[in-house]
């Protein structure tokens, strides 16, 4: 079994319902889900708009890196995503991987880890929640160690309603 690192995030809709529902469906296609962190309220990052909710969360599967992704933008659809953008916008579910064990892999549809997982709070905040001591396979530095480099100054909040 792999472990799977996925970041949640959205701003379109009941975001409560959808977080939920995502899960579930991650959870049914996927594998379970070992961990979540709490769920954030974040800025938009690249882009001006309402707010997101985004969320960590781990999860295990038998699934190879390929089929997990195709997965998560089947699930991404049946949330009601219309495309996936080259460009930041608005979105009822937007989902991540964010890594798959210790995996790297460069592919055109699969980067592995995330490239970008360094440079945002919004995903370092509730990755560092659920997994401070988690390694990068790259960079060599922990998620706790991320965070205190990471010059993004966008706000990220924990959604104590939730």
């Amino acid at each position: 079994m792999a472990e799977v690192y996925i970041l949640l995030g959205g701003n379109v809709g009941d975001k409560s319902n959808i977080f939920e529902e995502t899960r579930k469906q991650i959870s049914e296609r996927i594998g379970p889900i070992t961990k979540r962190s709490s769920v954030y309220i974040t800025e938009p990052w690249g882009f001006k708009s309402d707010l997101f909710w985004n969320q960590a969360i781990v999860t295990e599967t038998a699934l190879l890196p390929h089929e997990v992704l195709k997965q998560t933008q089947a699930i991404e659809i049946n949330m009601g995503r219309i495309i996936k953008s080259a460009h930041y916008i608005a979105r009822v579910m937007d989902i991540d991987l964010l890594f798959y064990n210790d995996m790297q892999l460069n592919t055109p549809d699969l980067i592995l880890p995330h490239p970008r997982i360094g440079e945002r709070k919004f995903v370092l905040v509730p990755l560092n929640e659920i997994a401070p001591d988690k390694r990068h396979p790259v960079s060599g530095l922990k998620i706790h160690e991320m965070l205190l480099r990471c010059t993004d100054q966008h706000s990220v909040e924990r959604n104590d309603q939730k």
